[in-house]
């Protein structure tokens, strides 16, 4: 009886749960409010995402009402003006990942149409151009993730430019071999910044100051993965670290690259006055204690130098005090030579030692 209750219960559920499932199992293109056929949409038309479908542009027919478009492994190439919003705006997308798309120019406007968009990940691409204008149609953008994206070509000047007029929150450039800190692309108001696996070896002071900026105050670093050198050029991050540890994301995980005593130290071990300054290890401090001893050599020689001008100028003075030096000199040892000769002579010594004479 049971057992026949049971399957009653389920059959009566059965019909539901199949109009449950039918929506997942409604091909894309007959999604509420279209899918673009190369895509596919997940449960709704919210989160699309085109992956691999080497698109040569951005799909035409997006649901108007989409959150998340993710478009991977297309060769998009040129991003033109409304790249994403020919047919119509697209008023709620808030996040946009186009990664490993083979992005190498973004025009101005690239972004018009898509006013609530709040992340853009360009990451894997490999930017050559980006225009003045390029971010200026997402005018709420506040995540920008940019990690190996500049390693086509030098874009700082390009990107402080398309920057200048947003209101950034987190910036990402990791992986792109940066060697100093790119403070041209810290707009006031930055609370994150990723510089993880890229080229860094140290800070140096006015890198850090610039860091102190009254809008970059309560700026969070993350500098994990870098080859930092610890020696004393090291010293301006390694005192920065000790009294802002907080601005460092990754602060217990950073190690020393070099050189090989320090090799996989931790940074916040280490002292600053322990850092060797010698000039052999590279450092700003040792290129100037180089410079230091060949600026002492160069005075040495001027000194010698006019040392021997004034011997050649008085050259026959010289010489005259040398020739009575010589002369006696000669005198005093013939006087020592006679009183030599008077003191070894028999004869003296045979009349001292007869008596009575």
């Amino acid at each position: 009886m049971a057992r026949r209750q049971a399957r009653a219960a389920g059959g009566r559920w059965l019909p539901w749960l199949g109009l449950a499932l039918l929506p997942l199992a409604v091909p894309p293109a007959a999604a509420p409010g279209g899918c673009p056929s190369p895509c596919y949409c997940v449960a709704t038309p919210e989160l699309v995402q085109c992956r691999y479908e080497r698109l040569d542009e951005p799909p035409r027919e997006l649901p108007a009402s989409v959150h998340n478009l993710s478009i991977a492994g297309s060769n998009l190439s040129v991003l033109r003006r409304a790249a994403f919003a020919t047919a119509r705006p697209l008023p709620d997308l808030r996040l946009l990942r186009l990664r490993h798309d083979n992005i190498q120019a973004i025009e101005d406007m690239a972004l018009q149409g898509l006013p609530a968009l709040r992340t853009l990940d360009l990451s894997h691409n490999p930017l050559l151009s980006v225009a003045s204008g390029a971010f200026s149609g997402a005018p709420l953008l506040r995540t920008l993730q940019l990690n190996q994206a500049l390693l086509a070509a030098p874009l700082e000047e390009q990107l402080a430019l398309a920057l200048r007029n947003l209101s950034l929150r987190r910036l990402e450039l990791a992986g792109n071999r940066l060697q100093e800190l790119p403070s041209a692309l810290l707009p006031a108001g930055l609370e994150e910044l990723d510089l993880r696996n890229n080229s860094l070896q140290r800070l140096a002071a006015a890198e850090l100051r610039s860091l102190e900026a009254p809008g970059l105050r309560g700026l969070r670093v993350s500098l994990g993965a870098n080859p930092l050198r610890c020696d004393c050029a090291l010293r301006p991050l390694l005192a920065w670290l000790r009294s802002s540890a907080t601005r460092v994301l990754d602060a217990r995980s950073l190690r020393c690259s070099g050189p090989p005593p320090l090799r996989g130290t931790s940074l916040l071990r280490l002292r600053p006055d322990g850092l060797g300054c010698g000039a052999s290890e590279g450092g700003e401090a040792g290129r100037l204690e180089t410079a230091s001893y060949v600026f002492f050599g160069i005075v040495l020689a001027l000194i010698g130098i006019v040392f021997l001008m004034v011997l050649y100028l008085n050259r026959r003075g010289i010489k005259r005090w040398l020739h009575n030096l010589r002369e006696a000199c000669r005198d005093q040892m013939e006087g020592y030579h006679y009183r030599y000769e008077q003191d070894a002579d028999p004869r003296r010594a045979s009349t001292a030692g007869t008596p009575g004479l």
